[in-house]
């Protein structure tokens, strides 16, 4: 087992540099406590608050444990205890130098709140996600995806070639550093312990359940939903629970950084567009593990092949921006008369219109959708067929092919 370099240390390093906070957030177990630990310098002093102790000072008395502990300190899992937040925005305005307070925590949506609450203008903000397949088969600087042809030939060189086969391995295999790394190596006892984690310490936190069995078989009901609009009825029917019961359950699974949603694209003069988001998962392994597929070839050969593989390309395309710390303007496009685009990306003022295919070869039909955005207020872009072919290649002019691994 050996450590994976992360894509966005160097990000969190410059930051330190300016900022007297970094909240780091993401979902369980992608590594971020890890990462800091090997960054973090010898003087640093590391508390954790799963630490029941620690965490009951933190409550009862922040500015006692503050007290406690030196600067600069990394406190981990920090969503625990949010009194801290009040006590180190005073530590902040007396003048903590840059870099003292480093935070983690596993909920996204209620720390990002917190944070904004008490620290607003105070703190960077990261959120640190799974494994990119740069960080575990590439190397060079990661930088975010982009469909400038100059940026992509860059990008070759930091990638590793790898045909269909290989990229299911990829995607079969997962974005969690623990069972990527080699450190756990039965995959079924990781994913089946992942669950009973999240289930028990994250989920329970955020409602009440009667029946952590039947929450279990909702995350493997969205599972098999990934890369489609979602229909909360459909959900809610395969398990047996209500509609309302559905919503707020899939409420918890996207605050819990375990889902995410692709909204669709629309703007004044694009009127008959859907309005129905589209749903993945942060990881596809987690979907691979839930939907049953024991084995990568199974998974290329099987019913969610081309949706597993979308939601495999639009978790890398986002996380490439997550690494460095810029927001990704990306959609994906539906009008009412079935006309369809994977993905629309938003960059200098033009869209990029995405098709992700799993052909080797993709004829120019493929991108036939895209000038259906010419209609819009906003000009269009060079577009993109993203797929298993192994060179970076073109259609025509408008419209580049990728290969997946270059991503």
């Amino acid at each position: 087992m050996s450590y994976i370099k992360r894509d966005i240390e160097s990000k969190i390093l410059i930051l330190s540099q300016e900022y007297a906070c970094l909240l780091i957030t993401g979902p369980r177990q992608v590594g971020k406590t890890t990462m800091l630990q090997r960054l973090m310098s010898p003087e640093r002093t590391y508390v954790t608050l799963d630490d029941m102790e620690e965490r009951k000072l933190a409550k009862n008395d922040p500015a006692l444990f503050l007290q406690m502990h030196d600067l600069p300190i990394l406190i981990d899992e920090v969503q625990y205890a949010p009194e801290l937040f009040s006590c180190i925005k005073m530590a902040i305005d007396n003048g903590a130098a840059p870099g003292s307070f480093w935070l983690t925590g596993s909920q996204a949506f209620q720390m990002m709140e917190l944070a904004q609450e008490s620290l607003a203008g105070r703190t960077a903000l990261l959120h640190m996600p799974g494994l990119t397949q740069h960080e575990v088969y590439g190397s060079g600087e990661s930088m975010p995806f982009s469909v400038n042809l100059q940026a992509l030939k860059d990008r070759k060189t930091a990638g590793a070639p790898v045909n269909m086969e290989g990229i299911y391995q990829r995607i079969w295999k997962g974005a969690l550093p623990g069972y990527v790394s080699g450190k756990y190596t039965d995959r079924n006892v990781f994913y089946s312990s992942y669950l009973q984690t999240y289930i028990d310490r994250d989920v329970s936190e955020q409602v009440t359940l009667t029946d952590k069995l039947l929450f279990q078989d909702f995350i493997r009901a969205a599972a098999c939903r990934v890369g489609q609009m979602l229909n909360i009825h459909d959900i809610a029917k395969d398990v047996g629970v209500s509609d309302d019961t559905a919503k707020r359950w899939l409420q918890v699974l996207e605050k819990s950084d375990i889902i995410f949603y692709l909204r669709p694209y629309s703007n004044n003069l694009l009127k008959r567009t859907v309005k129905t988001p589209k749903m993945y998962f942060f990881d596809t392994g987690l979907v691979a593990y839930l939907t049953r597929y024991s084995s990568p070839d199974i998974l290329q050969n099987g019913a969610i092949n081309g949706a597993i593989l979308e939601n495999y390309v639009v978790s890398e395309i986002m996380k490439s921006y997550q690494n460095n710390a810029q927001d990704c303007l990306l959609w994906y496009y539906r009008d009412k008369s079935s006309n369809e685009i994977d993905m629309v990306m938003e960059s200098d003022g033009l869209l990029h219109p995405l098709e992700i295919k799993r052909s080797v070869n993709p004829g120019s039909e493929l991108a036939g959708a895209f000038s259906i955005l010419d209609k819009g207020s906003v000009p269009r872009g060079t577009g993109a067929v993203l797929c298993m072919r192994p060179e970076l290649s073109a259609i025509n002019s408008q419209t580049l092919i990728v290969p997946i691994w270059m991503i």
